[in-house]
């Protein structure tokens, strides 16, 4: 067995926020192979980042020889999760959820290795078993093992019920049940002992564990993750432009790479634990180290790179690290094709032009400068670049500006860049 106590590595990474009966737990997973599972339900096209620590914490238990099992909510997901949530979901079709699932499936296969003899990870869906179980059977031997009156003082259902604009459908109240039978079924067919989740998934782990013990007599275990909250109080992976997603064509992975850049300094260390392999020990000297120079930039660096990679791989990495050296250093950079079309999805501002007068005008036109005035000004002032190139008086846009016969990188200063679009 791997003589690393996993779940005090787990802790001192700052990865555990509930865990349920951690001496058993710990004392297995000493001595034995377990299998664990995390469900992640098709609830759009892609997942985003705040399923990153789940699938990094089923990728360290498989590192240490465990087993696990990714669930895809195939049929929990035309319910909808109420945990936490300030009212109920829109429900998605049966179409969606078939394409959904078939995207993020592909994007969980990169996280995790599902060909590597026992511990081999594998992929389910809950509707094999919710596609064929009996509501009448479902109520009588899952349904009666559960107290209303737990459920409904669960936080998470209790701050629905005392919203009387909002309230909590039977359908919502129901998704607990679900995905308890999730756990009992995958105990029962698969050898599962322990289920992980985000901490807002405690109480439905709970309902599972309960459930497999009235039933079966057997001790299984839960453990959460915390949830990441930035300091103005927004959920961590949504931004005031939106959600910081996973697929490259709705979060490019420019703009991937300069959300963990642009997290505050307090967090560097400890992201570098939770979402990072690099060993802990190493982190904490980094962390004594940080007032030395600019080494925070340097750590924040390595954070956005080390995550960049993970998720999209080493050629887009390498892609966002031309960008980033061509966009904001003196060094003269060529860029390919696509790395241009990665700033025009959403890396800078982009505009689409057909024709424009001159420099001054692109200026306006770009919102570089409030007027032809204050174009003419800051040209004459050195600090207008066309293409990484110092330009010192108005200027006629010709061919040779067209990067790939379509882009033209406008700039003021270091820090304020547009793309032209031809």
């Amino acid at each position: 067995m791997n003589p690393c106590n996993l779940i005090d590595m787990l802790r001192n990474r700052g990865l555990i926020s509930h865990i349920a009966h951690e001496n058993s737990l710990n004392e297995i997973i000493q001595n034995h192979f377990i299998s664990l599972y995390c469900g992640f339900d098709p609830t759009d096209d892609s997942l985003h980042i705040g399923h990153l620590l789940p699938l990094i914490t089923l990728k360290r238990f498989q590192i240490a020889g465990h087993r696990p099992i990714v669930l895809i909510g195939g049929a929990t997901s035309l319910i909808g999760d109420p945990s936490f949530k300030k009212k109920e979901r829109i429900f998605c079709s049966n179409k969606n959820i078939n394409l959904w699932t078939e995207k993020i499936s592909k994007q969980i296969s990169y996280f995790l290795d599902f060909n590597c003899g026992d511990n081999s990870a594998c992929l389910l869906n809950n509707n094999i078993w919710f596609n064929k179980i009996n509501i009448l059977s479902f109520l009588r031997d899952v349904g009666k093992h559960f107290s209303i009156n737990t459920m409904i003082n669960r936080t998470a259902v209790k701050q629905r019920i005392i919203r009387p604009d909002q309230g909590i459908s039977f359908t919502e109240f129901s998704y607990n049940l679900l995905q308890a039978y999730d756990f009992f079924i995958l105990h029962e067919k698969y050898q599962v002992l322990l289920q992980i989740g985000g901490a807002d998934q405690w109480g439905n782990i709970s309902s599972g564990m309960h459930l497999i013990y009235r039933r079966n007599r057997k001790k299984v275990f839960g453990l959460t993750i915390p949830l990441l909250i930035q300091s103005n109080g927004i959920k961590f992976g949504k931004t005031e432009s939106g959600t910081v997603w996973l697929n490259a064509k709705k979060t490019s992975p420019y703009k991937f790479y300069q959300f963990w850049m642009n997290i505050e300094d307090t967090n560097v260390y400890d992201f570098l634990k939770m979402f990072t392999f690099i060993d802990i020990l190493e982190i904490n000297q980094r962390e004594k180290e940080r007032h030395i120079g600019n080494n925070v930039m340097y750590d924040k660096s390595c954070l956005a790179k080390n995550i960049t990679e993970l998720v999209h791989g080493k050629e887009q990495l390498l892609s966002v690290e031309r960008i980033t050296h061509f966009l904001f250093s003196k060094q003269h950079i060529y860029l390919k094709e696509s790395d241009f079309e990665q700033l025009k999805q959403d890396g800078i501002p982009s505009v689409q032009v057909k024709y424009i007068k001159d420099l001054q005008d692109a200026l306006v036109y770009t919102s570089l400068a409030q007027s032809r005035t204050h174009a003419k000004n800051m040209i004459i002032s050195n600090s207008i670049s066309i293409n990484r190139q110092k330009i010192r008086k108005n200027h006629i846009f010709n061919n040779q500006d067209k990067l790939f016969g379509k882009f033209t990188l406008l700039s003021r200063g270091k820090k304020h860049h547009s793309l032209l679009c031809w």
